[in-house]
């Protein structure tokens, strides 16, 4: 994606801030405080959702990161700006991985926030990333969450889904399934989810589980792998038998 080579690109400029002894005093920095539920933040981003009720999130999630992805969902929809701000948020996950040097500023609470901050702010300009996404970058590197950019995004993206009424659905298998079968397969869960919802198949391989499936959606797990099969089958024949009942 021609973001994320953009976003690839400005990697160097960590080099020349983390090797900095200081930065200018202007340097911007935001009025929230830290703290992981970030209240400020919701009440920074619901400010302008006042006049519209109507907008809710789809799902509620918890902890830290749920909170975090909520907030910026709720100001991303009221921006008209929610396919642009996931793109944005997925370049990003995508740059720390395929960066050492990157991952390792995100997690690094040793770094001033002044420099995380300045980074961050020349990346999204660099990477011509929106407002929305910068500012929440900003709020992000000011408290010390930029190493929970992933599971950010990652429950930024069930929001989404949501929104558009898909659901993700995991098949774990030991090698990938031919196109038939997998087509097979989408079209027994959208059964089973009904009508308007759309199934989004994701697969992944797990040598491990021996051989089988192991299906996920919705917060249920069908798992139909040899794996657990044979171990349901030791417990079976490890269980002493009751003659007396027979």
């Amino acid at each position: 994606m021609a973001m994320a080579a953009r976003v690839r690109s400005t990697l160097p400029i960590f080099h020349r801030l983390l090797r900095s002894d200081s930065l200018p005093s202007h340097t911007p920095r935001a009025t929230l405080h830290r703290t992981l539920l970030c209240p400020e933040l919701s009440r920074k981003y619901s400010t302008s959702l006042k006049k519209d009720e109507n907008v809710k999130v789809p799902l509620a999630l918890f902890g830290g990161s749920g909170n975090y992805a909520s907030a910026l969902y709720l100001a991303a929809v009221k921006g008209n700006a929610l396919d642009k701000v996931e793109s944005e948020l997925l370049d990003l996950v995508q740059a720390s991985k395929n960066s050492q040097l990157f991952s390792q500023f995100t997690k690094d609470l040793s770094v001033p926030a002044e420099t995380r901050v300045k980074a961050i702010n020349e990346i999204c300009g660099q990477a011509k990333f929106s407002d929305l996404t910068k500012n929440f970058l900003v709020i992000l590197a000011e408290n010390g969450r930029l190493r929970h950019i992933e599971s950010i995004a990652k429950r930024f993206v069930e929001l989404t889904m949501a929104h558009k009424g898909e659901v993700k659905a995991i098949v774990t298998s030991v090698i990938p399934l031919p196109s038939q079968e997998e087509k097979e397969l989408k079209e027994t869960l959208q059964e089973i989810i009904g009508q308007g919802k759309q199934v989004k198949l994701e697969q992944k391989i797990d040598p491990s589980i021996l051989g089988g499936l192991v299906v996920e959606f919705e917060q249920k797990v069908f798992d139909m792998s040899i794996k657990t099969r044979a171990r349901q089958m030791e417990r079976f024949l490890r269980e002493p038998i009751n003659f007396g009942s027979l």
